[in-house]
């Protein structure tokens, strides 16, 4: 029994030693954005660099904790859009304006998760993590296809279509927030606006599946 809970006690302090770890890895982020490096994250956490891969492998390893972290957050702020009580195209426009809210609100740390560093090759003034951001995409698409199968009746081939569809506003989410973020040609407002005209025709179209928390 003593050896559970000891076992238990050390599972916490490492997470909360990890969650720390992280913190101090964001607040890097924040300030240098894709050129975060392994050491100033180590310097700012306090610890020597051999410890930050102890918990973490590599900087790979950093930065998918990182972009689970961040995912798992808007996640929960689109599941949020999605479940608020008012018309579905109300619904689709708070979508698109919460995955454009994250990406406005924490710009360094969206170009950390999306775009390699300026460096010409990986180094340690920089992560190496443009070949990372097709994963957490997937990721995101994969996520929303399951939302639009819970929730939309697509009658037969409907879990293909509902990937196809998740994946497609995702890529267009991502596409038009990144080129939004870089050139701001218009109000977020504007562009969710937009977007959710660009999709409204099938959305439109489809009924909510029977008994579900509708779309």
């Amino acid at each position: 029994m003593e050896s559970t809970e000891h076992s238990g006690r050390q599972q916490t302090a490492t997470e909360r030693r990890r969650r720390e770890l992280l913190e101090a890895a964001e607040r890097i982020v924040l300030r240098d954005g894709p050129d975060a490096s392994m050491n100033a994250i180590a310097a700012e956490a306090g610890i020597t660099k051999p410890i930050l891969y102890r918990h973490f492998g590599d900087k790979g390893g950093l930065y998918r904790a990182l972009a689970v972290r961040h995912t798992d957050a808007l996640l929960a702020n689109l599941a949020t859009a999605l479940d608020a009580p008012v018309l579905r195209r109300d619904r689709v426009e708070a979508t698109l304006d919460a995955y454009l809210l994250a990406i406005e609100a924490r710009p360094q740390v969206y170009r950390f998760l999306m775009h390699p560093s300026d460096e010409d090759t990986a180094s340690e003034s920089g992560f190496d993590v443009g070949r990372h951001s097709a994963p957490l995409l997937r990721r995101l698409g994969e996520e929303l296809a399951k939302v639009i199968t819970d929730r939309l009746d697509l009658g037969p081939g409907g879990e293909l279509r509902a990937r196809v569809w998740g994946h497609g506003i995702v890529g267009m989410m991502h596409g038009a927030g990144d080129w939004w973020l870089r050139e701001r040609p218009c109000s977020r407002e504007q562009l969710v606006t937009q977007l959710a005209d660009l999709l409204w025709g099938q959305l439109a179209a489809v009924e909510d599946r029977e008994g579900g928390p509708g779309f």
